[in-house]
């Protein structure tokens, strides 16, 4: 096996480490390179290779995992950029950027705003009230992560999209919340 597994997910497929990514690139790198590492290929071949090919296969998987959705990989762009800390997907910034007790007020608000209108339609299982709020939550999200893009792709301003990003992760959350509110109302 000829792959770098030390390179970091964009070099691994061959993509300039960028917000904005040609998606069919990446699903062409990751099936050549699944290719390569998957284990049944290597079955014949002595322990270490095999353990080598499944690391390996766990590296692209987690790698593909992390490039193919947006907030995933802005957290690990901004990881490289030294704004994250530990491992995996949970940002935790620092270095100057905004932490969660610093948000701005507005955004605070907005937060307790869609916590209430999520937890009124909840207690009266108002199925299209949750519908309606999760389609506005898809739009908001969308909305932000152009936002995202223009800030780490165009301007390169970090701090900012270490915002948006603890934004987007509160959309995320909440698009979670609204999602198990109408799992249970249609259970």
């Amino acid at each position: 096996m000829a792959v770098d597994f030390t390179a970091d997910y964009f070099a691994l497929f061959g993509l300039p480490r960028r917000f904005g990514i040609d998606e069919a690139v990446l699903d062409r790198a990751w099936h050549t390179l699944q290719a390569e590492v998957h284990p049944d290929r290597h079955a014949s071949r002595p322990d270490s290779e095999r353990r080598r090919a499944m690391q390996g296969a766990l590296r692209v998987n987690e790698a593909y995992g992390t490039l193919k959705k947006a907030l995933p990989r802005a957290q690990y762009l901004l990881e490289l950029a030294g704004f994250g800390h530990g491992h995996g997907h949970g940002l935790e910034l620092g270095h100057g950027a905004v932490a969660s007790s610093t948000m701005a007020p507005e955004f605070l608000i907005e937060q307790m705003q869609w916590r209430e209108a999520v937890a009124e339609a909840r207690a009266v299982g108002d199925v299209a009230a949750l519908e309606r709020l999760a389609q506005r939550l898809r739009a908001h999200a969308g909305e932000m992560t152009t936002r995202l893009a223009a800030q780490i792709d165009e301007r390169r301003d970090l701090e900012a999209a270490a915002d948006t990003v603890h934004r987007l992760m509160f959309l995320d959350k909440l698009r979670r919340e609204i999602d198990d509110a109408l799992a249970a109302l249609d259970g």
